[in-house]
């Protein structure tokens, strides 16, 4: 009875969410219908089509943390979180893609490789190395922790429901269309969650325009009224973004090695060749830009006569913003939208993940003991049925952990994913660029990132995790020099695909 009150009271959201619900029920089961195997579970067939491919690029690197979590930051902090998040990173975002999605296709094409612990593993001609990293993947599940909060946020704010109702719906739907379609079922479902993120994301951008009417000095003005400190390239009176090397240093070097993540860097193996790699990519930086626009409503935010109260949680700025300044139609619009911003980063994740744990973990494991004298298809099956049992204890854990979520989830994401791309930014890079680059010298460099970026955060060497990371990333750089590698390779060496790919 309580559910048919909430939907008698907002009529036009339920109705949305309920249409968009069926929608991507109906691509996940076109999905499906070309899922049958281990392969085509984690990547496809290598045959989607470019376009949809960049789309669902876009829409895995933008989620819940672009369109929910990040304004509060720049609400909070101003201009310095607008720096990092929105200029720095995404400048590093983009140098990575453009730097490394051709690379990683052509060496995982070589390998047959469908996740990122085995491509590592097969680059580097190490079990030991694919072994680890698959462990350290499962550090993703924070960040999973983060959308699935984010959602439960927007969901409780738009429909009503609890927070214990909201991550039921949540895990019950987006778990469930993983669970039956896997990589098409992402890649479809987030061609239709990205164009509605775009058509969203302009008209909120749009809607405080006007605030700059005047130009853009003058609502700089009107933002350092409240606090002088919001419109300072580096806000010191923040403990993220109080420093030149945080806001930008840190920004780049975080975005770039973010393209390390296994649910961004295997979109290269979705596709068949390098002319598909770039085409891909040309779409997915447009369409990311439009998405990192949003960023602004932390601005707008200051500038509109939202309630103090309202913006009393960082985590709340975006849903206040959108319901002080729109229609009842246009807020059940764009909830809907914001609820695909997280979806659509959330199923990425959850293929690499599920799919990583029961290809690298499972399998690693199976392959040496009751699946010894089994043959390569029966393996896949065998990888495929673990990878969906997995996803159904993830979505278990992820609940257990967000019924009490951090008080900053964006923190909270950050740690975890930040540690993963710390280890895996060096190997991947030199992986890439530089054939003869060994298995010590990425186990080195992974060790030390990892350790690094948590020892740091741990001690309280800062508040942002990016700044740890980064400090990580750099010692791995430099661990990897230490072992010698680079000393002994140059890069006009380098050998083309099919000697890569004999070497493997």
């Amino acid at each position: 009875m309580r559910y048919f009150e909430l939907m008698a009271e907002r009529p036009l959201v339920w109705a949305l969410l309920g249409v968009y619900m069926l929608v991507t029920s109906w691509l996940a089961w076109l999905g499906h219908k070309k899922t049958g195997d281990m392969r085509s579970f984690a990547v496809g067939s290598g045959d989607m089509n470019a376009a949809v491919v960049g789309i669902t690029l876009a829409a895995s690197i933008a989620s819940t943390a672009t369109f929910v979590i990040n304004p509060g930051f720049v609400y909070k902090h101003g201009i310095s979180a607008l720096m990092h998040l929105g200029v720095a990173a995404s400048l590093g975002i983009i140098v990575g893609l453009v730097a490394m999605s051709a690379g990683f296709q052509r060496v995982g094409a070589a390998s047959g490789a469908v996740t990122l612990p085995q491509w590592i593993g097969e680059r580097y001609r190490s079990k030991v190395l694919a072994m680890m990293f698959a462990l350290i993947s499962l550090l993703y599940l924070s960040f999973v922790v983060l959308i699935v909060g984010g959602l439960s946020i927007v969901m409780q704010q738009a429909l009503g429901l609890s927070n214990i109702e909201s991550l039921i719906l949540v895990i019950t739907f987006v778990f469930g269309y993983v669970f039956i379609g896997g990589a098409y079922a992402h890649a479809y479902t987030n061609t239709l969650q990205g164009l509605i993120m775009v058509v969203v994301a302009l008209i909120i951008v749009g809607s405080g325009l006007h605030f700059f009417a005047g130009g853009v000095g003058h609502a700089m003005d009107a933002i350092a009224a409240q606090d002088p400190n919001l419109v300072k390239a580096v806000n010191p009176a923040s403990g993220l973004f109080g420093s030149a090397f945080s806001v930008y240093v840190c920004g780049f070097v975080i975005g770039f090695a973010l393209v390390c993540q296994p649910h961004i860097m295997t979109k290269a193996l979705y596709v068949g060749d390098a002319r598909a790699v770039r085409r891909y990519l040309a779409v997915a930086i447009t369409v990311s830009i439009i998405f990192t626009s949003m960023l602004l409503i932390g601005l707008y935010a200051h500038l509109s006569d939202i309630p103090a109260a309202a913006l009393a949680r960082q985590d709340g700025v975006v849903m206040a913003y959108v319901t002080h300044t729109f229609s009842p139609t246009m807020i059940a619009i764009i909830t809907v939208a914001l609820m695909a911003a997280g979806m659509s980063t959330l199923d990425g994740i959850l293929v690499a993940l599920s799919t990583i744990a029961g290809r690298d973990l499972y399998l690693g494991v199976a392959e040496r003991r009751w699946l010894r004298h089994a043959s390569e298809e029966q393996k896949s099956r065998a990888a495929h049925r673990a990878s969906k049992l997995i996803l159904v204890a993830l979505g278990l854990v992820a609940f257990a952990i967000s019924v009490h979520p951090p008080h900053l989830l964006g923190i909270f994401g950050q740690v975890g994913v930040y540690g993963i791309v710390a280890a895996s930014a060096a190997p991947i890079l030199f992986g890439i660029l530089l054939p003869r680059f060994d298995a010590a010298g990425a186990l080195a460099s992974s060790m030390i990132g990892l350790g690094t970026h948590f020892i740091l955060y741990a001690i309280g060497f800062s508040a942002n995790p990016a700044v740890t990371a980064t400090w990580g990333i750099l010692a791995s750089v430099g661990a990897a020099a230490a072992v010698g590698v680079l000393g002994r390779v140059s890069l006009r060496h380098n050998k083309p695909a099919a000697e890569v790919a004999r070497t493997l």
